[in-house]
């Protein structure tokens, strides 16, 4: 209607019928849904699961981010004639089999040396697609057109990375109150009556808190000492599974992704400028 009325709109139809610029927009947002998930289950599990400090965290996360510039940087380098779609899908599969790996060494007990591979894999395959998308999405219109596609980029990262944080977060505790409840019925140790009040106030989801603070908790409401220590352990291994679910979704998105790369460019597309027409909003054939 405003292009109709000679007006400018917010966002230009005719851009959304640049196939690769779609493909882009699409890899941005999984790349960024993946990778926000990851750090933010990753945080939950060093500083609230094992206990570290924000120092610790960071020095843990760090390889995540040193591989990921290596391979953005060195990927553009040693292969400036790579195919952009090769390397998204190379980067989508690094990041899925970091994030199986993680499911596969979470387990009660594990402490921080388990991420060090896990994050390697998942920041090559970030800095893999960090390497391409930018350059598939700029790439696939006429300069004059690019501040239109930055803005659409940040959106659909910004979109991304929302999503992750909602979903990993509701996935996990969901998942996290369900095995609670379920491990503390199943527990001998734990009375009856501790079960049921536990299901009422639970009703709405249980808190990711770590075993300390469940214990000083548990003090503070008199809980004898071997129920505590059981209602403990029940915590731990319901934390461990919520975590492994939500790795685990994030892991099936990352497949998601990989079977929707391919509109992604066979060929570098810097130096195309690809016509976006005018009428558009008139119904104008697709640009492939």
């Amino acid at each position: 209607r405003m292009i109709d009325q000679g007006r400018e709109p917010l966002v230009d139809p005719a851009l959304f019928q640049v196939v690769h610029l779609r493909a882009g927009l699409v890899a941005f947002f999984f790349q960024n849904l993946l990778l926000l998930g990851l750090f933010f289950l990753m945080s939950l599990f060093l500083t609230v699961a094992l206990g570290l400090s924000a120092i610790a965290t960071g020095v843990r996360l760090m390889p995540m981010s040193l591989m990921l510039l290596v391979a953005a940087v060195g990927i553009p380098k040693l292969f400036p004639d790579a195919s952009p779609r090769r390397v998204v899908r190379l980067g989508f599969l690094s990041l899925g089999l970091g994030l199986v790996l993680l499911v596969a060494l979470l387990d009660v007990g594990t402490g921080a040396e388990i991420v060090t591979w896990p994050l390697l894999l998942a920041g090559f395959g970030a800095g893999a697609l960090a390497s391409q998308l930018g350059a598939v999405t700029v790439g696939s219109v006429p300069d004059d057109r690019s501040g239109e596609v930055g803005g659409l980029q940040n959106t659909a990262t910004n979109l991304g990375s929302s999503i992750a944080t909602a979903l990993a977060g509701a996935v996990l505790i969901a998942t996290l109150t369900t095995s609670f409840i379920n491990g503390i019925a199943n527990n001998p140790d734990v009375p009856k009556s501790v079960t049921e009040n536990a299901q009422v106030q639970l009703g709405a989801g249980a808190p990711f808190v770590s075993d300390k603070d469940l214990e000083v908790a548990l003090t503070a409401a008199n809980v004898p000492p071997s129920t505590a220590d059981a209602i403990v352990s029940e915590n731990e291994a319901a934390r461990v599974r919520g975590l492994q679910v939500s790795f685990g979704l994030l892991a099936l998105f990352a497949v998601g992704a990989l079977l929707l790369t391919g509109r992604i460019p066979q060929t570098q597309t810097a130096s195309k400028t690809e016509e976006v027409p005018e009428e558009a909003a008139e119904g104008p054939p697709l640009l492939t």
